[in-house]
């Protein structure tokens, strides 16, 4: 049986790994499967350009996993008056609602708290009034989420209960939305596969090929998995690699490019019975923004933003940022939390873009206040800066570039794309009473499912239809199914239990364990799957176990160079290769 285009596995990587490479070659090479790359390859493939995507981790392995999980338009962006970026994110945030992936992102309800009862709620809800408006007009008239609603005091406690009553004479609600950032990045992966990328994690571009007047033609990228070089020729490279940037750049030009900072956001979950509310929190501090946001089982409280110079790969939290969120939280919260309550913290990197770039004889475009494109070298681009919201315009703008002129006659066709499980999701979704019967399942684990799979539920209950086995839950992590684990392995390219566990069950972030519980059970199913031995399977679970130990060592340091040096110490399951120069 032929195995579905927009599936991911370990077979379907290495007919991409040898597609990519052979005489043809590609007409696009994106460098980086996070949110951007993976936005460009999916827009490059559906303007009929063959195309490849290759990045040195996992899929969504750097900053994309490890956001803030929102889809939103930036209210602290409109209080800057930065009003074409707000409308460019809320039109794209009613897109990812409406047609995209609603089965992934979801609107979430927020409470702005007023302190002043008359001058700040006039000027807050004439503001918020501006960004309902812009997103209305952004979804063409449609209203993709409720408008504000104002709340006395009184109110305002009915939603948020657990809030210091001191901390409040009213609030308004507003909406945004939240979404699973990496399963967002792993089914755009999926969706450029099923136009026809060519798609392969784990593969580290090592070298750029040049022809003898300089223009980039390809580059050299090695299968990480097993060491085997692959010569992949191409008519353009699009460097997309974030906080990798100029490290990728180096290998074309070192003198060229896009200059990126790497700054440090940090988030501790705490289980979601912990707090009583009804809706999130939003606030204003002095060094960022402090967002309470409700997920089923578990609340997500952050974010901190400091300047960052370890290791990229692998940032952690410190003691510092975990008390500068719970000093924040706390100071609204009437039950203050304590580290007992944190499940786990996760840190991302966010790329912040420096103006200009480097050398004076690039052709840069900017086409956004928050993200650039810019030649590095004939041949070769670089795009950095902009959010996860913002990645389909993101993409559109990076493939315009590397197409220039040939762009009119291909233009983007991605804000009608809907993503793998998007299409056919609503009649899903208007049977999840007679799944839930069917099945016994709970409504919350109907809902669970659609929203991680949308209409790909099938795929779910197909399996456990064949062999009920495949329908009972995880013995140490009952909120997921051992089919999840199985279509992680079948359909979404996870290659290490680290995968699985991070990015796709996402145990990493729900258990206190980080799902070490529920490592031998994910890797009895993996290792049937992927035909592992039992030395394999020590090595994987042994692999996982130390970066738990590594990083409870390290949130117990205040500087960021010590965590960085007990998480550097052992080696990742996959090491990436030391950049080196190419011609």
């Amino acid at each position: 049986m032929k195995t579905p285009a927009t599936h991911l596995t370990a077979e379907t990587r290495a007919e991409a790994l040898a597609a990519m490479s052979d005489e043809e070659g590609v007409d696009v090479l994106v460098i980086g499967g996070g949110v951007t790359g993976a936005g460009i390859a999916l827009d490059a493939a559906t303007r009929g350009l063959r195309t490849a995507v290759v990045d040195a981790g996992d899929w969504a392995s750097g900053t994309s996993a490890w956001s803030s999980k929102l889809v939103h338009g930036g209210l602290r962006y409109l209080l800057n008056l930065d009003f074409k970026l707000v409308a460019e994110a809320l039109k794209e945030r009613g897109l990812l609602l409406t047609s995209l992936a609603p089965h992934l992102v979801k609107a979430q309800p927020f409470l702005w708290p007023l302190k002043m009862p008359v001058i700040e709620r006039s000027y807050s809800a004439i503001g918020i009034g501006m960004y309902d408006a812009m997103a209305i007009a952004g979804a063409r008239g449609k209203k993709t989420v409720p408008t504000q609603k104002h709340y006395s005091k009184k109110g305002a406690l009915r939603l948020f209960p657990d809030i210091k009553s001191s901390e409040l004479t009213g609030a308004i609600r507003f909406y945004d939305a939240r979404v699973d950032d990496a399963r967002l990045v792993i089914d755009l992966i999926r969706t450029a596969a099923g136009y026809g990328a060519l798609a392969a994690s784990r593969t580290q571009v090592t070298r750029i090929i040049k022809s003898a007047t300089g223009r980039v033609e390809g580059a050299v990228v090695t299968d990480l998995e097993t060491g085997r070089e692959h010569t992949v020729r191409a008519k353009h490279v699009i460097n997309a690699t974030g906080v990798w940037t100029e490290e990728t750049e180096k290998l074309a030009a070192p003198d060229s490019g896009l200059q990126v900072l790497a700054s440090k956001g940090v988030h501790i979950v705490v289980p979601r019975e912990r707090i009583n509310a009804e809706a999130g929190i939003f606030l204003r501090t002095e060094k960022s923004v402090l967002f309470i946001i409700p997920w089923q089982r578990y609340w997500v409280i952050g974010t901190t933003d400091t300047p960052y110079d370890q290791d990229v790969a692998r940032p952690v939290a410190t003691s510092q940022d975990i008390d500068y969120i719970l000093e924040h939280a706390n100071a609204i919260l009437d039950k203050p939390l304590t580290r007992e309550d944190i499940v786990s913290t996760y840190a991302g990197l966010r790329p912040l873009l420096q103006p200009g770039t480097k050398g004076d004889d690039t052709q840069s475009t900017k086409v956004s206040r928050e993200h650039t494109v810019t030649e590095v070298a004939p041949g070769m681009s670089a795009i950095a800066g902009g959010k996860l919201t913002t990645y389909r315009v993101m993409a559109r703008d990076a493939v315009d570039f590397a197409l220039g002129s040939a762009a009119k006659i291909r233009p983007s066709i991605t804000e009608h794309t809907p993503l793998v499980g998007a299409h056919g999701y609503e009649a899903a979704r208007a049977r999840a009473g007679r799944i839930a019967e069917e099945q016994g399942w709970t409504a919350a684990r109907v809902d669970s499912l659609l929203d991680r799979y949308g209409a790909e539920i099938d795929d779910v209950l197909d399996l456990i239809h064949e062999d009920s086995s495949w329908g009972r839950p995880l013995e140490h992590a009952p909120m997921f199914l051992r089919a999840e684990a199985l279509l992680a392995v079948r359909h979404e390219g996870a290659l290490h239990l680290e995968d699985v566990l991070m990015r796709r069950v996402r145990l990493d972030i729900e258990q206190r364990d980080r799902g070490l519980a529920a490592a031998d059970e994910i890797l009895e199913i993996m290792a049937a799957e992927l035909g592992w031995d039992e030395q394999r399977i020590a090595k994987e679970k042994d692999s996982y176990a130390t970066r738990v130990r590594d990083i409870d060592r390290a949130e117990e340091l205040d500087d960021d160079a010590g965590a960085s040096e007990i998480i550097t110490a052992d080696p990742e399951i996959v090491p990436r290769r030391t950049f080196g120069s190419g011609k």
